[in-house]
C-alpha cells in the first residue's frame, strides 16, 4: 500500500458534457484532458485539481446519483479571494463571496 493517497477526483453530474467542458474551460480556467459527450464522461484539470464531468446516461448505467458537493482546499485566504476575483471577472456563476466561517474555514 502507498504511504500517501492521491487527491480524490469528484464526478460532477452535468446535462451536457460538451457544454460543461466549455463552461469549465472558458469561465473557470480548466483544461479538457480527455473524453466528451461520447462516452458521456470527460476528465478536466487545472493545476493539481482533477475532476470528471458525467452526463445522466453515463451516471445511470453505473448507479451514480446526484448531488455532489465539492470543496477546493487552497493554501490561504488570499488564494481563495484571488480565485473569486478571477472567476467573477470571467462571468462564472458564483453563489456567494468568500467569507470566514466560525469553524475556521474561509
Amino acid at each position: 500500500m502507498q504511504a500517501a493517497f492521491p487527491g480524490a477526483v469528484p464526478e460532477i453530474p452535468v446535462k451536457s458534457v460538451d457544454a460543461a467542458v466549455e463552461y469549465y474551460r472558458e469561465r473557470l480556467g480548466f483544461t479538457l484532458d480527455w473524453g466528451g459527450e461520447e462516452p458521456g464522461l470527460a476528465g478536466i484539470s487545472r493545476g493539481n485539481c482533477r475532476m470528471f464531468l458525467a452526463n445522466a446516461e453515463f451516471r445511470a448505467e453505473r448507479g451514480n446519483a446526484a448531488p455532489v458537493l465539492i470543496w477546493l482546499n487552497l493554501q490561504s485566504k488570499e488564494e481563495v479571494n484571488e480565485l473569486f476575483r478571477e472567476w467573477t471577472l470571467s462571468m462564472a456563476k458564483l453563489m456567494s463571496s468568500p467569507e470566514t466561517k466560525p469553524w475556521g474555514l474561509h
